[in-house]
């Protein structure tokens, strides 16, 4: 059995492909259901050889965080389905199957139905391993704290980061990991960080205890809702630490662009489309002006006399301003066509498994292109790469 493992390690460890880059980031949005996009694109990573250094996460994306550090590395996509199969089992298989659903005329019309009946389950029963209703419902309580002010009961989540993640390995170092809350009291966006303190259950619960579904999660005396009731994408978070070569891979699962809604339904899905989506390009152009700024410093410090560049001070500026390169893979999860405002809460097995599937083919279209992974020009600094880029 030893040699077995041994040569599993082996092979993987051969695998491993060598880029130019001191962080590759993968940087997870929040958007419950849609995250098994997240674990495709994950897969298709992991069989190019592409091992992030880096996990920033947000609400489902913290939790696809968690069991990606916190697996040992040949096992992380199995870890990754078996969380997604025991989030989204059913008590009984949708009957038509998704073969009969993909060959009929009105085949959306079968997988909209599909999903829909998946979401009422989800909202009545809960769904495995990850949240139960209470009952009473919270306005009925005869108790105050979190039946009071939840809908839901995520002790079952609790167990299942417990029975899949290794919160040693999750803190060795191997991996950083950062996962955002927002804190209940402040309202400020709090970063719960490996690099910072050991994290646990817990902090990966607070950063996915979206209200008033869930309940406010404690930690250390004060308590936190879900990161993305402020904001629903960690990038910020990566390119404003200290400045390093960095690759990012950032997994959205709303698109901020869309068509105008005909219906009510279509309203409601369209706002969260935009109330989740990232707001890349303002990062990215605060980056972009990071990037002028130090090739500024640079020629005043060119400019400066040799003894003066020896100064504590000036050297530390200098290596503040030293040069460099930003390149971010942006995918985007694109809605289908028969995916209704409830799509966040659809935990299906069809729909889990087409979403999953949707991230291996995004992300091997975008790899299929060398050139992508390489650094911007010097005199760009920031790169931004999209393959569902229309303009």
């Amino acid at each position: 059995m030893l040699n077995v493992m041994k040569e599993q390690t082996i092979s993987v460890a051969q695998t491993v492909k060598s880029l130019p880059y001191d962080v590759i980031a993968l940087v997870l949005q929040g958007g419950g259901a849609l995250g098994a996009y997240q674990a495709g694109v994950y897969e298709g990573l992991h069989e190019a050889g592409i091992r992030p250094n880096w996990l920033a996460g947000i609400s489902i994306g913290a939790l696809n965080a968690a069991i990606i550090a916190g697996s040992p590395e040949a096992e992380r996509v199995e870890r990754l389905r078996k969380f997604w199969e025991t989030i989204c089992a059913t008590p009984v298989e949708w009957p038509a199957g998704e073969g009969l659903a993909d060959a009929m005329p009105f085949a959306f019309d079968l997988r909209s139905a599909r999903n829909a009946v998946a979401a009422v389950r989800a909202l009545f029963q809960g769904q495995p391993g990850f949240f139960k209703p209470r009952f009473p419902p919270p306005f009925w309580s005869p108790f105050s704290g979190d039946a009071a002010t939840s809908f839901y009961d995520t002790s079952p989540l609790k167990r299942t980061l417990w029975q899949l993640v290794d919160f040693d390995r999750l803190n060795s170092g191997e991996v950083r990991v950062s996962v955002g809350a927002v804190n209940v009291r402040t309202g400020n966006l709090t970063y719960f960080d490996t690099a910072e303190r050991r994290l646990g259950p817990k902090h990966f619960m607070a950063s996915g205890a979206l209200p008033p579904g869930f309940p406010a999660v404690e930690i250390e005396g004060e308590h936190y809702w879900d990161g993305g009731v402020v904001s629903n994408t960690p990038l910020s978070r990566v390119l404003s630490s200290e400045p390093c070569d960095t690759l990012t891979f950032q997994v959205d699962l709303w698109s901020a662009r869309g068509s105008v809604p005909n219906d009510m339904m279509e309203v409601s899905s369209r706002q969260k489309d935009i109330q989740y989506s990232s707001r890349t390009r303002a990062v990215t152009d605060q980056a972009l002006r990071m990037q002028a700024m130090r090739q500024a410093l640079q020629r005043i410090i060119e400019e400066l006399p040799a003894s003066a560049k020896e100064d504590p001070g000036i050297r530390a500026i200098a290596n503040m301003a030293r040069h460099r390169s930003y390149n971010i893979i942006h995918l985007i999860y694109q809605s289908k066509i028969y995916e209704r405002h409830s799509k966040d809460y659809e935990f299906g097995l069809n729909a889990m498994r087409a979403h999953w599937q949707s991230g291996l083919d995004d992300i091997r279209r975008t790899l299929a292109d060398p050139h992508r992974l390489e650094p911007p020009a010097p005199e760009l600094g920031v790169i931004t790469h999209d393959i569902h880029r229309r303009d």
